[in-house]
Order: C-alpha cells, then sequence, then structure tokens
C-alpha cells in the first residue's frame, strides 16, 4: 500500500500536467495579439479628386432629408462615391440622424430653404426666415452649416441673390436632370440621367422617390464605366471660385428646361416626400 504521501505526490504532479498546457495557452495569447496589433497598419486616407485632371459630374438631391435616405448613403459608401443634399429644414427636423450621416460621411450639404415655398413670392423678412431658420436647425444637428443655397424650384430673384449674399453663400442650380420625381421609373431615371451626363455635370435627384435610390447602384456603375468620378459639387471644376450670390453651374439660370426638370409645386409631385413616416 503506498504511503499517503506518496499519493499526494503523485496526485500534485499530475494536476500540474493537466494545468500547464492551459496556463501557456492562455500565457501566449496576449503576446500573438498584441504582437498582431503593433503590425496593423492604419487604413490610408482617400485621395482627394482632382477634377482638373479628370472626369467628374455631380449627383444632388433635394427635398431631404428622405425617408430613403440611409440606403442612398449607404450605396454611396459603397461605390466610394460623394453627393450634395440640399437639406429642407423641416425635414432635418424629423430626420437629423440622417443629415449628421451626411456630413459625417463626407457629402456636400445645402439649404433648401425650410418649407419648400416660392421665394419670390415671399417677403424679404421671409426670405431670410426661410433660410435662417434651416441654417440654425442643419448646425445643431449635424454641427456644420449649409455652405450654398439651392432655393426650391431653382426660382429666385435680385433679392434672393442678394440675401445669399448677405449669407456668404453661391446658389447652386443643375445642368441635367432626371425627372425622377414624375417618372418613379427606375429604368427612365437611368437613361435620363445618363443621356444628361457630361464633365462637371450636376444632376438634380430626390432621395424620397425610392425608385431613385433602388436605380442608384446601377447608375454609378454605368457612370464610372463611362470615366466619371462621382464627386460632391464643391470637387467640381470653378466651384470653390463661385462668390457668394453668385450662381454656379455658370450660365445654369438662363436654362429654360429648369423649370421642367423641377416638381411644379402640385401636391401631387411631393406625395412620397419625408412627411409621412419619420
Amino acid at each position: 500500500m503506498k504511503s499517503p504521501v506518496r499519493m499526494l505526490l503523485a496526485t500534485s504532479c499530475a494536476l500540474a500536467m493537466i494545468a500547464t498546457p492551459t496556463a501557456a495557452w492562455s500565457a501566449e495569447q496576449p503576446k500573438t495579439t498584441a504582437r498582431a496589433a503593433s503590425k496593423a497598419k492604419p487604413a490610408p486616407k482617400p485621395v482627394p479628386v482632382d477634377c482638373a485632371k479628370v472626369k467628374c459630374i455631380a449627383l444632388t438631391f433635394d427635398d431631404g432629408p428622405g425617408k430613403y435616405a440611409d440606403k442612398l448613403l449607404d450605396t454611396f459608401k459603397k461605390y466610394n462615391s460623394k453627393a450634395t443634399f440640399f437639406l429642407e429644414g423641416q425635414y432635418v427636423k424629423s430626420r437629423p440622424a440622417f443629415a449628421k450621416r451626411m456630413v459625417a460621411e463626407g457629402h456636400d450639404i445645402g439649404n433648401h430653404s425650410y418649407s419648400h415655398p416660392h421665394l419670390r413670392e415671399l417677403s424679404e423678412d421671409r426670405i431670410r426666415e426661410e433660410l435662417t431658420k434651416t441654417q440654425d436647425i442643419v448646425k445643431k444637428s449635424t454641427g456644420k452649416y449649409p455652405t450654398t443655397i439651392r432655393p426650391p424650384y431653382g426660382e429666385f430673384d435680385q433679392r434672393v441673390a442678394a440675401i445669399a449674399t448677405e449669407m456668404g453663400m453661391p446658389i447652386v442650380l443643375w445642368n441635367g436632370g432626371s425627372r425622377d420625381w414624375a417618372t418613379k421609373n427606375e429604368k427612365a431615371i437611368y437613361d435620363e440621367v445618363l443621356k444628361n451626363a457630361k464633365r462637371d455635370g450636376v444632376i438634380l435627384m430626390h432621395d424620397w422617390v425610392e425608385q431613385t435610390v433602388k436605380v442608384m447602384p446601377k447608375l454609378l456603375t454605368a457612370l464610372q464605366k463611362q470615366g466619371y468620378h462621382v464627386v460632391a459639387v464643391s470637387s467640381l471644376r470653378g466651384a470653390k471660385a463661385t462668390k457668394a450670390g453668385e450662381v454656379y453651374p455658370v450660365g445654369s439660370e438662363k436654362d429654360e428646361d429648369l423649370t421642367s426638370e423641377s416638381p411644379t409645386g402640385d401636391p401631387g409631385d411631393f406625395a412620397e416626400s419625408p412627411e409621412d413616416d419619420s
């Protein structure tokens, strides 16, 4: 019969043999993780697009943030592209998270009034109220003020231009449309944008039109295959040189098709606008 001392020693040795591998594995883990972490390199910062050297186009979205804006932002992120969003104060108020994400992900934001009125029909005080109220709401929601103005329907007069000058903001219109608000058809939107695509083109679209958001992956793919870099308006040639109260793209205010490419103001035009399910 073994002595109690020998039995105790044998048991201790067995326990030590069982515990040793577990202890060794635990000890090795932090070293391996730390070594891998020390070799990890930060992701490279994206190189800014130089539109003086490459072909660029800007897709712009009015009347938002619309109820599909988050899906649209997902697509732009996936395709490494930037957009410009002309925001209405009333919808920034109801969807501040979407506006905040637009800024955080490097898109341009502009002022599209608070409630989308015909600015030419308002007094100067009301025009200022529509614009400054939106400036304040966007700043509160995103930490950044809009830097440009797109008047609803593309309509403005000398009073609007003078107020834009006072506020230090250029007026951004467009030189190509999608007519997404009218057709609400993916193929029609796709065809219209490609028909109007050109270097330094500024295309009018709407992020509250579901078909626009659905066709965007196909549209971005087609534009990129044609050699376009899809950028924010501020990256286009001549955009940053545009002074407060001046219009960009140059001469776009003389385009007779502007009105037909923008919603007319009839109630049916905004039937799916983001007023419904915030």
